[in-house]
């Protein structure tokens, strides 16, 4: 059985198969090619294509894609559909018109089940979003069930903040931070004194 990799851990080296919309081909994309270009790596698992929630959430992903790239991040989705499915549902369904990331193929599950989303009782994927960063460690971790779709607002608040903190590592970012807002200076001076600090 795979050992599922944590929050905080180093996520082992990893390769899937992707349809790439943007060339209209296939490829291969491994994890240590993404850290060798010192890139973020955003995973995102959804269920099945040609099914209703999923080409929603995908759509909401495309339409903050090239905020995540200039936020430095590789982004794949990721289900068990093979890649010839992927090319012939993003060719197919009007919502993902517009989807430019890579699409990755998981149909062993191997991938899927090292991030614990695989579900074994149906084959399919859970609804999981990973943020790995350029050194190969595994940074935030969101897992949902199949009715219930994900906002990418969220995701993309996240990966900046993030990308942010990796170079400010004094800092932290309190709840709803977005670009531009104020940070935090974790110290004795703080204790106590967090509404003080936000609110100045």
């Amino acid at each position: 059985m795979t050992e599922q990799v944590k929050v905080g851990a180093q996520v082992p080296d990893f390769k899937l198969d992707v349809f790439d919309p943007v060339k209209g081909d296939f490829r291969d994309v491994s994890l240590v090619d993404l850290k060798r270009e010192r890139k973020w790596t955003v995973l995102f698992f959804y269920p099945a294509d040609y099914t209703f929630v999923c080409p929603t959430e995908l759509k909401d992903l495309a339409d903050k894609h090239e905020a995540l790239k200039k936020a430095g991040a590789e982004v794949i989705s990721v289900s068990t559909d093979t890649k010839f499915v992927h090319l012939a549902w993003q060719r197919e369904e009007k919502l993902l018109q517009h989807v430019r990331f890579l699409m990755g193929a998981d149909p062993t599950g191997n991938v899927s089940r090292l991030f614990g989303v695989y579900d074994e009782t149906t084959g399919l994927d859970l609804r999981g979003t990973f943020i790995i960063n350029p050194d190969g460690k595994l940074i935030a971790s969101e897992t949902n069930f199949y009715n219930v779709g994900r906002n990418a607002d969220e995701l993309l608040r996240k990966t900046q903040a993030n990308a942010y903190l990796a170079t400010h590592p004094d800092e932290a970012c309190p709840a709803n931070w977005s670009e531009g807002k104020k940070t935090l200076k974790p110290g004795a001076k703080l204790v106590g004194r967090v509404a003080e600090a936000v609110a100045g």
